[in-house]
């Protein structure tokens, strides 16, 4: 089998290496990365950012645009571009999760997605998210906090 990479080249994989990169797939305590629904793209790449989800149900109606959202019992994760973290300080008790990958011996299964925006762009804009989350957690925005020396 070739697998045909973005300029065109491809490169054969042996049934073994396509047979371990499955089961690394479904190894327990491997870590799980959220997955965006078929037909979306995300062109500034994707983290998440997520909350725990007595928070979840508060932070929806507060955000003008929402993006993919998913939960589980124990959290709430909103995708959003990458580097979203970049300058922020994501008040506690978020949790800002690179690449979109959710720790593996909290989560042995995939969130649920609760929602899907319309279009193909899955990305809830992070300072809006930002925000809300401070507002509901009572944090004050990092912005807003004084310098000091």
């Amino acid at each position: 089998m070739a697998v045909t990479g973005a300029l065109g080249s491809g490169r054969a994989l042996s049934l073994d290496t396509l047979v371990r990169v499955g089961r690394a797939a479904r190894t327990p305590g491997a870590p799980r990365r959220l997955t965006v629904p078929e037909g979306m793209t995300t062109p500034l790449g994707c983290d998440a950012v997520a909350v725990p989800a007595h928070l979840g149900s508060q932070l929806m109606p507060r955000l003008p645009r929402v993006g993919c959202v998913y939960a589980d019992r124990a959290h709430w994760w909103w995708i959003v571009p990458a580097d979203s973290d970049y300058a922020l300080h994501w008040p506690a008790p978020a949790h800002y999760s690179t690449g979109a990958v959710l720790p593996a011996a909290q989560h042995p299964t995939a969130p649920a997605l609760v929602h899907r925006p319309q279009g193909t762009i899955p990305y809830t804009p992070p300072i809006p998210l930002y925000l809300a989350l401070c507002r509901v957690t009572g944090a004050t925005p990092s912005w807003s906090r004084p310098v000091t020396a």
